[in-house]
């Protein structure tokens, strides 16, 4: 049998559970897949805290990477035909804290032998989730945007997305993180009163002319106040203020949006692509065996990790 973390019902992490279960077989179009690294989110916990009682008991984890060991007739993968022992990765599943899981093969995708399993179980759900913040925003070559919690996941993946595009970036972090945003190419500068007037000089001094959008990661009001004084509107976005967003008309994007669920996953291939390439790292600051997957997940949600992470079963 598998074993599986299980939250019997909306909580907090005491109502998770490392479970026996039995791994169904694959059916037409699923695969089943032997996990070696499961990606940790703070959605994983966050959807439990807040989910629906009727959608439990639900199984945890968003984004695995392993090794296929069962496919379904008539199967193909994203990136195209799949055999038992090809390395995948896959997001977006249901039930990724597990030593085995079958999935949908529209969610899977072979994985680079370029990209380690760590790094691949925690590439997708942050980068596309920082895609699309770029995309909505409309950042493009030559401009220069403001991210807030620049040194967090979300914000690790823009830099580099940005830095793709040819974007420039302006990143808010705490002092111990600046070398972070400037490993990625961002100029830091620290959150906290005076943040507007710093931004404004980070970006005099480097000759961009202005701030053209907003991108914002941690929900603060100061990130949204400094964010609308320096760009229109339409041009800002968050992933985390959604009763302010709500409130006000701004822009608020979530997984759980039909329109985000699509871009997200349309992305995915390109994400591999660039993680193949060497342009998109994913940070791995700690791993922990499955069993201490709520030790982890205290971890991640008490502090900041300094990097993503992994599962390992």
């Amino acid at each position: 049998m598998a074993q599986q973390w299980i939250a019997s019902r909306p909580g907090d992490l005491d109502v998770f559970a490392l479970t026996e279960v039995d791994t169904p077989a694959p059916g037409p179009g699923e695969v089943t897949i032997r996990v070696r690294a499961a990606g940790m989110n703070p959605a994983d916990y966050k959807h439990v805290a807040g989910g629906d009682p009727a959608d439990f008991p639900k199984a945890v984890g968003y984004e695995v990477a392993g090794t296929v060991v069962a496919v379904g007739p008539d199967t193909e993968i994203v990136t195209g035909p799949v055999a038992e022992g090809d390395e995948v990765l896959a997001f977006r599943i249901s039930g990724g804290w597990a030593t085995e899981v079958t999935v949908a093969a529209k969610d899977v995708l072979h994985r680079p032998a370029e990209v380690g399993v760590e790094q691949a179980a925690n590439l997708l759900l942050a980068g596309s989730t920082a895609a699309e913040m770029l995309h909505v925003t409309g950042a493009s070559a030559g401009e220069a945007i403001l991210v807030h919690g620049a040194s967090g996941a979300v914000g690790v993946s823009v830099l580099q997305q940005a830095a793709v595009l040819g974007v420039h970036v302006v990143g808010t972090a705490s002092e111990a993180n600046h070398d972070v945003v400037r490993r990625y190419g961002g100029v830091p500068v620290t959150y906290g009163e005076g943040l507007e007037q710093r931004v404004r000089d980070a970006v005099a001094e480097q000759g961009w002319g202005r701030v053209d959008a907003a991108l914002d990661c941690v929900g603060t009001d100061e990130a949204l106040d400094v964010s609308l004084a320096l760009v229109a509107k339409e041009r800002l976005v968050t992933i985390a203020a959604f009763q302010r967003a709500e409130a006000e008309g701004i822009r608020a994007i979530a997984g759980r949006m039909a329109a985000s669920q699509a871009y997200r996953d349309g992305v995915r291939t390109e994400l591999v692509r660039l993680a193949r390439e060497g342009r998109l790292e994913v940070p791995v600051a700690r791993t922990y065996p499955l069993d201490q997957a709520v030790e982890a997940a205290a971890f991640l949600r008490g502090q900041h990790p300094g990097g993503k992470i992994a599962l390992v079963p």
